[in-house]
């Protein structure tokens, strides 16, 4: 008599099994670990959401902004009412550090002082307690905000986040509620989930096996990393989900900073790239600066029926813009000497008729006048400013805005001497500020009446101080601050784009630790102003030719594009 031999289970039955177990057995000690628990747990939880609520209010940015408002309520309620809706608290309120209330959900009691103890938070600690206040007995978590600016972390102001006791008690009983009449149907679902699961899971994988799928995650770790330019993957909430060795180095992220998971605002990049990676829709070709860096940035949503994140490509474009600059730089002033060679052209005919009409006084007269006026143009903008990588971009301009009907003029404030400037201000870093600057006061200039630019360049206190003044229209004081953005401008934009000139100059002020900043001129206009340290002065070395050509492709280097 033969004895059957079951034949062993297959794997996807095991699995099935295994899981079915796993679920009932999962349900069930959390359905009884829930009826046992008290009320502890569940105002333990409470807390936790609180404070985790509390200190994210506290270290937003806009509501350190918001505080040194001069009526911080007006901006800070809205937030708070937005807070309290999406995190599911009762009440976010927030306060100085004396407890008096910028916000809070009655808006009566807003300028009230805060029912509750704010001691430690005033003192720099975080805490928990259970309170009576305007809303009844609650749960609530009391932070402090800080100034990161000061070394000492001074107390700017207070969020007190809370649940009220009353909301936790049907939290508990709706809870054990749910979960009772879930638990029988966990158990089917998740049986019947187990083994659909796994009939299509080798579909799914394509019909891989396991090592097969380890070789290819290899072998796109491999691919990914080797590519020069930037990968970043975002997830639906905009978390970093992957990012390669060039992404790492053009956002300036150091290869030991774990930035996976982390959120995109968080990673510290100038506020219109964090925009442009943050944006549902798709950007294309967009140019945006990093400290250092000029990158041109592509964004794609990933998605399925829903948004499942977002495939962000960064290149590196910097040598690029500045090869841009220099040719844009070079083709006006191409276009300036066609136009001084049409004139002079002029005048030699001017010359030959008088000596054909027998006036040779007179035509020696009318050549010298036209030298001495250039030759006093050159000693005026080199009597002000000796150091020949500056004076020759002067010069340079100066012709320019003469093609344009502005009158560029150097102030009797000017004096720098040659081999003043330290080897820590390069001349292609002066050279973008000071052209960039020049070239965006000649546009506002141009068409207004008696158009003229004012440029002041000297040293003082140990700082290179360039000022350019223009008799435009000036700048709103609403933006004294978005003018130097990438993009801002109040004129339509040409085919290279406009808005990239003074975003440029901040940057390069900023490389070098410097100040930049817009006020409005004495005559009317806008008057911009730049300042940077000088840390070492170097010999003085000889003055290059200021004739010979690579001086003044060197001096004549600026980017193009002005942005008002």
């Amino acid at each position: 008599m033969r004895i059957p031999v079951p034949r062993p289970r297959s794997l996807a039955a095991q699995l099935f099994a295994m899981q079915a177990v796993l679920i009932a057995v999962l349900v069930a000690g959390y359905a009884l670990f829930t009826y046992v628990s008290d009320r502890n747990q569940a105002e333990e939880a409470a807390r936790r959401q609180a404070m985790a609520v509390a200190r994210t209010v506290a270290d937003a940015p806009s509501v350190r902004e918001a505080i040194t408002t001069s009526d911080p309520s007006a901006r800070l309620q809205p937030y708070a009412l937005r807070v309290v809706a999406d995190a599911e608290v009762d009440f976010v309120t927030i306060m100085n550090p004396e407890g008096i209330r910028w916000t809070h959900p009655t808006e009566s009691e807003i300028g009230r002082r805060f029912l509750g103890h704010i001691d430690r938070a005033v003192a720099g600690d975080s805490f928990t307690e259970v309170y009576t206040g305007t809303l009844g007995r609650s749960v609530r978590a009391v932070t402090p905000i800080t100034d990161d600016g000061t070394a000492d972390g001074t107390v700017v102001g207070l969020v007190s986040a809370g649940i009220k006791v009353e909301a936790i008690s049907k939290r508990v009983q709706g809870q054990l509620t749910a979960l009772l009449g879930a638990a029988g149907g966990a158990l089917a679902l998740g049986a019947i989930g187990t083994y659909v699961i796994n009939a299509r899971l080798r579909r799914h994988t394509h019909g891989m096996n396991a090592a097969e799928l380890s070789h290819m995650h290899d072998y796109h770790q491999a691919a990914l990393h080797a590519v020069r330019e930037g990968l970043l993957m975002l997830d639906g909430q905009y978390r970093v989900a992957l990012i390669n060795d060039g992404g790492r180095e053009l956002l300036g992220v150091g290869a030991s900073d774990d930035v996976v998971g982390r959120s995109v605002a968080d990673l510290g990049l100038p506020t219109p790239l964090t925009g442009a990676l943050l944006s549902s829709e798709p950007r294309v070709d967009e140019v945006h600066l990093t400290a250092d860096r000029v990158l041109v940035v592509n964004t794609s949503p990933v998605s399925g029926g829903e948004r499942r994140g977002t495939v962000v490509t960064l290149r590196d474009v910097t040598e690029l813009q500045s090869l841009m600059g220099e040719l844009s730089s070079e083709r006006g002033f191409t276009m300036a000497l066609r136009s001084q060679a049409h004139e002079a052209a002029n005048r030699l005919h001017t010359v030959v008729s008088l000596i054909e009409l027998g006036r040779a006084e007179e035509a020696v007269d009318f050549a010298t006048a036209e030298l001495e006026l250039a030759q006093a143009l050159t000693d005026q903008v080199v009597a002000a400013v000796s150091e020949p990588v500056l004076a020759a971009l002067l010069l340079g301009k100066t012709a320019q805005a003469n093609e344009r009907g502005v009158e560029l003029v150097v102030s009797e404030d000017s004096r720098l001497d040659d081999g003043l400037l330290p080897d820590s201000l390069p001349a292609r870093d002066l050279v973008t500020i000071l052209g960039n600057l020049i070239d965006n006061a000649v546009d506002a200039a141009q068409g207004s009446v008696r158009a003229r630019v004012t440029v002041t360049a000297y040293t003082a206190d140990g700082e290179l101080v360039l000022r350019v003044a223009d008799t435009g229209e000036g700048v709103s004081p609403a933006h004294t601050e978005a003018v130097f953005e990438r993009g801002f401008s109040t004129k339509p934009a040409g085919p290279g784009g406009r808005g990239l000139g003074l975003s440029l100059v901040r940057q390069a002020v900023n490389r070098h630790e410097g100040t930049l900043r817009v006020t409005g001129a004495a005559g009317g206009g806008a008057e911009f102003e730049a300042r940077m340290p000088l840390r070492t002065v170097t010999t003085a070395v000889a003055a290059p030719d200021l004739a010979s050509p690579s001086a003044s492709a060197s001096a004549h280097e600026s980017a193009a594009g002005g942005t008002r």
